[in-house]
């Protein structure tokens, strides 16, 4: 009778969870004689075709009996012993295989072209006509390289660039996260690796670790639209304060901001005098804040300044907003203009800061009196 090789345990698949590292071919020691005199040729033939595969393992075969094979790391020193002599030319004449990996069409490949003093590894083309620069690194990603990257760029004007390195360090990830989204250039970091299944010849494998993206590039222009808006507005400050001191004091010995309002102290602990503009507006307020669980104390002030509020808006010269804010701690008097704010041409900013000035000094002399009043009844 023909033995079940599956049930003498020869072919038999590891239990779920089971050690999966039993070496097949050792099995065949482990058969009595009686049963391999038993055994067909075919089955003899088996035995002897695994024997012959002894370092392959259970889990290397698939249930039709296909081995299957296991990719392993190859040293990259081992592959391309020089980085410009070998990889770097490798790569000019199999570009193809980069551009599988980014999905990208390089074409017009040159290399070692120079960049001032330095000599770039790669520079090329896409279908576009772009120029993109490829830095080669074997190594663990630094600082060195990065630079170079950049100048690189700056020296050629290119619309992209590839960093392909062996172990790209977190910070450089980082770093090349931070430049697409700051710069209109597209950045890769691409992480290489030389692979290969049981004797074949080694083969590259190319990872990218860092792309540019519509995310990435939109997250960028945010940013510069905050950075833009940060820095309009701590001009329009700046002139602000050098116009109104000129006209008072209140202001004077501030520094200009960035953020949508300036204040000091009204003399009253929690009390400001604020400017705030926005795009299209300007204000000046009273803002009463006396700080974290003063939400009654701060209504209590505001009751008695709005006690007051025919004759302070009389010395004002016009109507002021009368605002409790309800469910939030603080409270304001304010007075707003909506013909314009820093968003306006800057040739228009001093008619507009002349009457934010006007309106602050008015403000102070209305609410003058009434404050002190709060500090002797505080």
């Amino acid at each position: 009778m023909e033995p079940d090789l599956e049930r003498e345990g020869f072919l038999r698949k590891p239990p779920p969870g089971a050690e999966r590292t039993k070496i097949v071919g050792e099995a065949k020691a482990d058969i009595h004689e009686p049963t391999v005199a038993a055994m067909s040729p075919d089955s003899l033939q088996t035995i002897s075709d695994i024997s012959r595969s002894a370092r392959y393992r259970f889990e290397d075969w698939n249930r039709e009996g296909e081995m299957i094979g296991r990719l392993e790391r190859v040293p990259l020193r081992e592959v391309w012993v020089h980085e410009a002599l070998d990889f770097t030319q490798w790569l000019e004449l199999n570009i193809d295989v980069l551009n599988d990996a980014l999905d990208l069409e390089i074409v017009n490949v040159d290399r070692e072209q120079a960049a001032g003093k330095f000599s770039i590894d790669l520079v090329a083309e896409d279908i576009h006509g772009r120029q993109l620069i490829i830095e080669n690194q074997l190594e663990k990603s630094d600082h060195d390289h990065l630079g170079k990257l950049i100048t690189y760029l700056t020296a050629l004007g290119a619309k992209g660039a590839i960093w392909i390195v062996k172990d790209p360090r977190p910070e450089h990830v980082a770093a090349v996260q931070w430049l697409n989204q700051a710069l209109d250039t597209d950045f890769y970091m691409v992480k290489v690796e030389a692979v290969k299944i049981l004797d074949s010849a080694p083969a590259p494998l190319f990872t990218l670790i860092v792309g540019p993206s519509r995310e990435a590039k939109e997250v960028g222009q945010t940013r510069k639209d905050v950075a833009e808006r940060y820095a309009i507005r701590n001009r329009w400050w700046a002139n602000l304060i050098e116009r109104s001191a000129q006209r008072t004091r209140l202001h004077a010995h501030i520094t200009p901001g960035e953020y949508s309002w300036i204040g000091v102290s009204a003399g009253h602990p929690g009390i400001n005098y604020n400017y705030t503009v926005t795009q299209g507006g300007r204000t000046v307020e009273l803002y009463i804040d006396r700080g974290r669980g003063a939400e009654e104390l701060n209504k209590a002030l505001f009751e008695q300044l709005h006690q007051h509020r025919n004759e302070i808006e009389t010395a004002f010269g016009g109507e002021l907003a009368w605002e409790a804010l309800d469910g939030k701690r603080a409270c304001r008097i304010r007075y707003s203009m909506g013909d314009g704010g820093y968003r306006n041409p800057e040739d228009e900013w001093s008619s507009l800061h002349e009457s934010q000035i006007d309106a602050m000094i008015r403000l102070e002399k209305a609410m003058k009196p009434f404050v002190r009043g709060l500090r002797s009844a505080s």
